[in-house]
């Protein structure tokens, strides 16, 4: 486990999360199946089996994706008169491949912003609040 003192930059380690290489060494593959990482890094040790991507890569999936489908929707619709089955040929396998497509290197960085910010394990200390609440009062 590295050290707290050494600075993590977040931009160069979300890239090589990007490409699916390890944040920390960018040698090492990130991905033993297409979202599941590595436990550790086969070249720097780094242990990934900790990181907590969750719900957050489909969602920026999702937006980008949607983004760009209606963008595109639109620009055809005002290009080309086709009917609804048409755009439906084209739309679906765009959003679906575009989805597929962007999935893993979007878990990757997400993996990536993870590490440099020491979230979720990658600090080298077990996740738990930083505050503590006061003990709830009685009612009257």
């Amino acid at each position: 486990m590295q050290s707290n003192s050494i600075e993590r930059p977040a931009m160069p380690a979300i890239l090589r999360g990007f490409k699916g290489r390890c944040p920390h060494c960018g040698e090492g593959k990130l991905f033993r199946a297409f979202l599941k990482p590595v436990d550790h890094c086969a070249v720097c040790g780094e242990a990934m089996h900790h990181h907590r991507a969750d719900d957050f890569p489909p969602y920026i999936v999702v937006t980008v994706m949607g983004h760009l489908v209606i963008a595109g929707y639109m620009a055809t619709e005002t290009v080309l008169l086709l009917s609804s089955w048409q755009h439906l040929a084209i739309w679906v396998p765009v959003t679906l491949i575009g989805s597929l497509a962007l999935m893993q290197p979007v878990k990757g960085a997400v993996i990536g912003l993870q590490w440099a910010l020491r979230m979720h394990g990658f600090g080298g200390k077990p996740d738990q609040p930083e505050d503590i609440l006061p003990p709830a009062r009685e009612p009257r």
